[in-house]
């Protein structure tokens, strides 16, 4: 079984994805879930790092959560219902449980049915010309999330005249901006003696009463295409997570989705599908470059799949309005069988055509490890080599397969080396963990042998993990980059990191603070297990937190994150993101350090380095943008309303608007500015896990953007005419900018005592880092 430090930011779900109907179950399928139900309560029990009896105070945690889940922004449920729910749920829902029973799941979810469908009505009633005057004072809020649900009757509806009356003044400022361009483009084409172009869409234009009407009418799709199973595995889900935000319940069909993310492949055509809500089916949203869909060539990005057959003479099912989850099973299949599909090519009226194709194995090659070799200058205007190695995850192959973080990492490490770079950055921005062995072996990296994490199981054992390598393989200058999305095994490698003394940590404030680790255990029937069967006796998959893992310091990442050593202004630090903000997140307390030695003999530099980087940010420019939108989206955030009184909103838009043109202008100034000083400054070569062991470099700029992801997704529309005007110079955006600097005057001071560009650091002593072990050998 797989030890995991899974993204904390897959918890988050739409409510508009999980709304549902069901009728009354049949007694079979209630038995049937409630025992599913009382197997997973059981091994959250008994394996679960909390050990915590289901009992009434878990059952308030499990209605919390439901609710939460069916009903997060707290719109179609009344004060009503939750005190009738808490009434008859709060303390029975363990009771019933363990007699193997969820009426809670299914009496609740009636009469979520019942208020989506009534409100859906009311909506559309409302979402007519004529109904408002969109000139009150009323506001609406940004999030409902902590509000009083609404009494039944005048404030409900109160509540949502103000939320349709809100939808139609924001589609009424999209209908006008989209017809403020489209006169524009027409001038355009008018004064290059061109016809105006007719899109494919103008003729089924559609009023701002009709699209108000039909998103609403989407969602109630919605609720009726969910099932008992959607039903009993949503609350399920919410049993998991009354023990903490990570553990969590798959489905079989969820489970057999989560292996795929982690193995980085699946089998199948090689596509990726979006549901099309309007018309029923799945559009193509990309195509895996290499793939059986890619090399057939007949299958294109904006085709919709309405059909779907098996083998060469199978009959179509019709999937137009199938879910989308049932639509990839459909396609999905074995090495070397034959799927069919039946596709209406977009823009081409009602044409139909059939495509076979074999399936085969697909490699998801956008989250694989990735290098650039960035030549520069060093402040002597000698060249300098820059590795900057870029991780969107710790994956692993889950079926004991070759796919591994390390080894790719390593591949590019050693090229790197070849190559004789300076300094490495390792970015794991928005990366959210992954397999907790990969985060220690690939520690193993950058360190000798060595503890990289501590972790705690129930009964209060304490173990370590050691990194086996003897030696390190990069001991150069590095830093690290992360954000506050960096979680979970990003945090064990950043903290061992930080706690060696190895590298410069940079980025938000902090890291998000997931200090536990979960495993994957499979949830079987109570039926006979043979040894044989054993995977037809699997009812999906518990994802449960055995243990919290600590820093090699004896603290823990849990709730506080790891706190970078230099700090970098972000967006994401007023967000509410983070581990702290979870409801049931687990509160642990620091134990004693591990036995370790700093990688370095003398610390890093890190007070010259911060003085040197604010220095950088006060008087630049790369952050001033950012430090303006934090400012205003602080007051946004605070304030939490928006008016629906439309003159307000279009004086508010065309502020906004002008704000944007003039940014937009500033920006455009100051990149031609950075690009003509810096002309020749900068050469970025790409290294993937396709050209890593090839002998020539490539240019970053030479690959496209389907060979750099390994995903086509057709041409891109109402691309902005000056994009690649507002494009970062060189491609780096200000954190990376930053970075670069940051690790060149780590470079520096390691060679001169000094950092790069800042006369109020003061230098440090003239004396180059080496490890420990090499300043030994070095002074025998």
């Amino acid at each position: 079984m797989l030890s995991t430090c899974l993204s904390p930011l897959s918890r988050v779900v739409l409510p508009a994805l999980i709304l549902g109907v069901v009728l009354a179950p049949k007694l079979e399928a209630q038995t049937k879930y409630g025992e599913l139900a009382a197997r997973v309560t059981g091994m959250l029990e008994d394996e679960h790092f909390y050990r915590q009896a289901f009992d009434n105070k878990m059952s308030e945690r499990v209605l919390t959560t439901y609710l939460e889940m069916l009903d997060y922004s707290r719109i179609y449920f009344t004060s009503e219902d939750i005190e009738s729910f808490n009434e008859k749920y709060l303390t029975t829902i363990d009771d019933e449980v363990r007699k193997d029973g969820i009426p809670a799941a299914t009496e609740i979810y009636s009469i979520y049915e019942e208020r989506v469908r009534d409100r859906v009505n009311f909506a559309k009633s409302l979402a007519k010309p004529d109904t408002f005057t969109y000139d009150s004072d009323r506001s609406i809020m940004i999030t409902r999330k902590d509000a009083e649900w609404a009494t039944a009757g005048e404030a409900h509806d109160q509540l949502w005249r103000n939320l349709i009356e809100g939808d139609l003044i924001r589609e009424k400022l999209i209908a006008e901006a989209l017809a403020d361009k489209e006169a524009e483009e027409a001038e355009k084409a008018k004064a290059e003696g061109k016809e105006p172009e007719e899109k494919a869409d103008d003729k089924d234009k559609k009023d701002i009463y009709t699209k108000v009407s039909d998103r609403y009418d989407r969602i109630l799709k919605r609720v009726n295409e969910n099932t008992t199973e959607d039903v009993a595995t949503l609350f399920i889900k919410s049993i998991a997570r009354a023990y903490d935000p990570h553990s969590e319940y798959f489905s079989q069909q969820q489970y057999d989705n989560f292996r795929i993310g982690m193995n980085k492949s699946l089998k199948g055509i090689g596509a990726m599908l979006q549901k099309d809500e309007e018309q029923g089916g799945a559009t193509i949203e990309g195509l895996v470059v290499g793939g059986p869909a890619f090399k057939g060539g007949e299958l294109e990005v904006k085709d919709r799949v309405i059909g779907v057959a098996q083998g060469d003479d199978g009959e179509y099912v019709d999937v137009v309005d199938m879910q989308l989850s049932d639509i990839v099973d459909l396609i999905r299949g074995e090495i070397g069988t034959t799927v069919r599909l039946k596709v209406m090519p977009m823009g081409k009226g009602e044409m139909i055509k059939l495509i076979s194709i074999e399936r085969d194995q697909i490699d998801l090659k956008d989250s694989l490890a990735t290098a650039d070799l960035i030549i520069t200058k060093d402040p002597n205007g000698e060249e300098q080599k820059i590795g900057w190695i870029t991780l969107p995850s710790f994956y692993a192959d889950m079926d004991g397969g070759n796919t591994s973080t390390t080894d790719d990492v390593r591949r590019l490490l050693i090229r790197l080396a070849i190559e004789g770079i300076d300094g490495l950055v390792v970015d794991l921005r928005d990366n959210g963990g992954g397999s907790l062995e990969e985060a220690i072996n690939m520690t193993g990296l950058f360190i000798k042998r060595g503890p990289v994490v501590q972790a705690v199981d129930w009964r209060g054992n304490q173990t370590e993990k050691a990194s086996r390598n003897n030696e390190a393989t990069y001991d150069g200058p590095l830093v690290v980059l992360t954000n506050r999305a960096s979680a979970s095994a990003s945090e064990i490698f950043a903290a061992a990191l930080q706690d060696y003394g190895r590298a410069v940590i940079v980025g938000d404030q902090s890291t998000f603070g997931k200090g536990t680790v979960q495993q994957l255990r499979p949830v079987l029937s109570n039926r006979l297990l043979l040894p044989f069967n054993r995977e037809a006796n699997q009812q999906g998959a518990l994802k449960l937190t055995i243990q919290t893992f600590y820093r090699i310091n004896g603290d823990s990442t849990q709730r506080d994150g790891v706190v970078p050593d230099i700090v970098l202004p972000s967006m994401l630090d007023i967000a509410d993101i983070g581990e702290a903000s979870l409801p049931n997140a687990l509160i642990v307390d620091p134990i004693p350090p591990a036995k370790y030695t700093e990688f370095f003999a003398k610390p890093l530099p890190l007070n010259v380095l911060n003085d040197a980087s604010a220095a950088r940010i006060a008087n630049g420019r790369n952050f001033d943008y950012i430090l303006e939108t934090i400012a205003k989206e602080k007051e946004r955030i605070d304030a939490n309303t928006i008016s629906i009184n439309m003159q307000t909103r279009e004086e508010e838009a065309e502020q906004n608007e002008v704000e944007r043109e003039k940014r937009k202008e500033e920006r455009i100034a100051y990149f031609n500015e950075v690009k003509a000083d810096e002309e020749g400054l900068f050469t970025v070569y790409k290294l993937t896990q396709d050209n890593v062991l090839e002998e020539g470099l490539t240019l970053r700029d030479d690959l496209s953007l389907e060979e750099l992801s390994g995903m086509s997704r057709g041409d891109a529309d109402d691309e902005d005419e000056n994009s690649e005007d507002l494009e970062y110079p060189h491609k780096f955006d200000p954190y990376q900018r930053e970075t670069i600097h940051i690790l060149q005057d780590l470079i520096a001071i390691g060679e001169t005592g000094s950092p790069v560009n800042i006369s109020e650091a003061k230098p440090a002593q003239r004396e180059k880092l080496v490890p420990i072990e090499a300043r030994s050998t070095q002074a025998n």
